[in-house]
């Protein structure tokens, strides 16, 4: 698995079968994340392979996750939360190599012991785009020749079909992460 898929999955900026979604522009950042986000986390691939996921504040409102996979060098990437209705969100810069842009995902800590993240389902963002509830065009994912969806919907509008109860199931769980170490 390539080092830089390691990495999105780890932070749900998370690739699924070399699909992503990405927008213009990210979700702005409407508070801190909950304390619990902090800290150290672990996991094991889809191979049984250790993960470590460390993540701390980067200054401001951002924050910064550094992942590690088994015999990788250790990746860096800052991000932003935002919080609507019963959702966390993270928005983080995709790299130029991936075609740049911002990536969004979705959280949740549980019990203070279990991070779960999401990714957003390509297939229902592109049909979205396609039943014109949000704006955006399909893109071929550099690196991977998968397919992606680019949004260029303003954030108000993105947030407003991310928040609607009738897109629950937009969110897939890419990664499940346990408390290590203090």
């Amino acid at each position: 698995m390539k080092a830089w898929r390691v990495v999105l999955l780890t932070l749900s900026f998370l690739l699924l079968g070399g699909c992503l979604v990405t927008f213009h522009e990210p979700l702005p950042s409407n508070q801190a994340a909950p304390k619990a986000l902090l800290g150290k986390w672990s996991s094991k691939d889809a191979w049984g392979e250790p993960l470590k996921l460390s993540i701390s504040r980067s200054g401001g409102d951002a924050y910064k996750a550094v992942a590690t996979a088994k015999g990788k060098a250790p990746e860096e990437y800052v991000f932003t939360v935002s919080r609507h209705g019963n959702r966390w969100y993270l928005s983080a810069g995709v790299p130029k190599r991936l075609g740049g842009n911002f990536l969004i995902g979705g959280f949740e800590v549980v019990d203070g012991k279990e991070l779960v993240v999401y990714n957003l389902d390509v297939e229902q963002v592109q049909q979205a785009v396609k039943n014109k509830e949000l704006t955006g065009r399909n893109t071929e994912v550099p690196e991977d020749n998968g397919e992606g969806v680019l949004i260029d919907s303003p954030s108000a509008r993105v947030l407003a079909y991310l928040d609607d109860p009738a897109n629950s199931d937009l969110f897939v769980e890419v990664a499940r992460f346990q408390r290590s170490g203090k």
